[in-house]
């Protein structure tokens, strides 16, 4: 029989912190709690979650700091779901552009949480199996871009990092797994976001539109992604495999 997911609960509320683990052990899973970041490092330290649920609001360092050095470090792969006293759309965005995979809003219902949680440990999962060029290496060329997916940068001509958030980088490792492959919005949100968090990103067409513009691409006058009406996108320039570090 498998190992329950472990998910690490960082919430300086300590009766939100207990609910919540009790809730996710009562449904299957483990929960550990700690209270901020200082007890998140020695956590991961000690093992790596499957999945972690991150406080925004969080005494000395808070989550959207954390966020970003998770996403920098060894654990970059492990999915978040962030959570905020505070319901500003700007927060939302940032929390996503650091590489949150999903958000949520205080008060809400553990039954929700654990939803989005499954999800994202569903999505995460469903990348692997289909992974075929970027399986392949650590380095992926496309035009005129590198990809390092060890790191998870997306290098200019000159070898500069260009940022990309959590979304996007999931978003671009599908369409060059699949190039010359037509996808539907539905496939492509399913293997990025969930069906459950069009919420934050509005729509599929909204994250490529993003990564349209880290890659300097235009609808107009594409040379990545192409529209095909009525049936999704498709990655239309060809991915090679890079021996070597950029």
């Amino acid at each position: 029989m498998p190992a329950p997911d472990h998910v690490l609960v960082v919430d300086d509320d300590r009766g939100i912190r207990e609910l919540v683990c009790a809730y996710l052990d009562k449904q299957g899973l483990r929960a550990t709690g700690v209270a901020d970041g200082r007890a998140l490092r020695a956590a991961l330290a000690r093992f790596t979650p499957d999945a972690i649920v991150l406080d925004l609001m969080l005494p000395g360092d808070d989550g959207l700091v954390l966020c970003r050095e998770l996403r920098a470090g060894k654990h970059r792969a492990v999915p978040i779901v962030m959570l905020t006293a505070r319901d500003e759309e700007t927060d939302r965005v940032v929390g996503l552009e650091l590489g949150a995979d999903d958000y949520m809003p205080k008060p809400f219902s553990v039954r929700e949480l654990l939803a989005r949680l499954r999800a994202v440990l569903r999505r995460t999962r469903m990348l692997p199996p289909n992974l075929q060029v970027t399986q392949a290496a650590a380095m992926v060329g496309f035009g005129d871009w590198r990809l390092d997916t060890t790191a998870r940068h997306l290098l200019d001509a000159d070898g500069v990092a260009v940022p990309v958030s959590g979304a996007e980088y999931r978003l671009l490792r599908v369409f060059l797994d699949h190039p010359q492959r037509v996808l539907s919005r539905e496939q492509l949100l399913e293997l990025t976001h969930g069906h459950d968090a069009d919420q934050f990103d509005r729509s599929i067409d909204l994250l490529v539109s993003r990564l349209r513009q880290r890659l300097g691409d235009t609808a107009r006058e594409p040379r990545y992604i192409r529209t095909l009406r009525h049936e999704g996108y498709v990655f239309a320039m060809p991915v090679r495999v890079l021996e070597g570090a950029p």
